[in-house]
């Protein structure tokens, strides 16, 4: 609906949403349809609702591939492994046959990088450079904690990363970070920054799910808007976005979908280089990153 509303091209640009869901949803597909109708956005111009992933994604410039099952109370992220990846070798395909070059392919359904890495790796006809994973949840919930700490605005806040993967061993760095100016690791201190703030962040999820009895939902697709939309429109600020790696960015090994620090402009990210990662960091991207190696051995058969 945010879509159709304008929230994620802006004001003047006019959308055709193509939504897809498998069979079963038929009809719950024909009511959100619906629902968009009965909305009257002047920005909508056609919502195409189907079953068909080669229809839904003909011709398409941007996807958001949020079909997956969610994690419920309980489960690991093996789990959702085992039980999504096919989903994303199909979705990899159809947008290969499909979507049209420059697709800009968005994966929000969990366990998001490497759900992410499946679909690019079979979509062999599509750059890796249109694949992103979004941690901009994680990036937003961290800058929503810091301004709650601080007694400030998320306005105020520069250069805040998250690094990884999007779990509980993502990493959200302080250490470049300021507040309006002054370096928010002096305004929060090093024992609630790592005692409090990156165990918060970072188990968030599971709070949500222990407090309303399902992943988050608005906050979520708030989040995926976000990181579309600066993708797209460009960003003044740093946004973490996880991007396919090649081996020659801070030790990170290639093949891989990993959270950096990015800033973005004319359609475009650029993962912020130059860095200078403490051994504090070191160690916290190293954990996530041998997670997001293990993740990758499961699927293997699948890429």
């Amino acid at each position: 609906f945010r879509v159709a509303s304008g929230s994620l091209l802006g004001p003047d640009q006019p959308v055709i949403l193509n939504i897809v869901d498998i069979p079963e949803m038929e009809n719950r597909l024909k009511g959100v349809k619906m629902e968009l109708d009965d909305c009257a956005f002047p920005l909508l111009v056609k919502t195409n609702t189907t079953t068909s992933l080669s229809e839904g994604f003909k011709d398409i410039d941007i996807a958001f591939l949020v079909g997956s099952k969610p994690r419920g109370p309980g489960m690991e992220r093996g789990d959702l492994l085992k039980q999504n990846g096919k989903i994303f070798v199909d979705q990899g395909k159809a947008l290969s046959d499909n979507a049209k070059r420059n697709v800009k392919v968005m994966v929000v359904g969990n366990p998001a990088n490497t759900n992410c890495l499946i679909a690019m790796k079979n979509a062999k006809s599509l750059k890796p450079e249109n694949f992103n994973a979004m941690t901009r949840l994680d990036h937003n919930r961290a800058l929503s904690q810091l301004a709650q700490k601080t007694g400030t605005s998320t306005n105020d806040i520069e250069n805040m990363a998250i690094w990884g993967n999007h779990s509980s061993t993502m990493y959200a760095d302080l250490h470049n970070t300021t507040i309006n100016g002054k370096k928010a690791l002096d305004l929060v201190g090093k024992e609630w920054y790592e005692k409090e703030f990156i165990p918060l962040v970072a188990q968030r999820g599971a709070e949500i799910i222990k407090a309303r009895g399902a992943s988050s939902a608005a906050s979520a697709a708030n989040a995926a808007i976000d990181h579309v939309r600066d993708w797209i429109l460009g960003s003044k600020k740093w946004v973490s976005m996880a991007v396919p790696t090649d081996g020659k960015l801070y030790g990170i090994p290639k093949d891989l979908i990993f959270s950096f620090p990015c800033t973005t402009s004319n359609g475009n990210y650029q993962v912020v280089t130059g860095l200078d990662i403490n051994s504090f960091s070191q160690e916290r991207i190293k954990k996530t990153t041998d997670e997001l190696l293990s993740e990758r051995k499961e699927v293997e058969h699948l890429l």
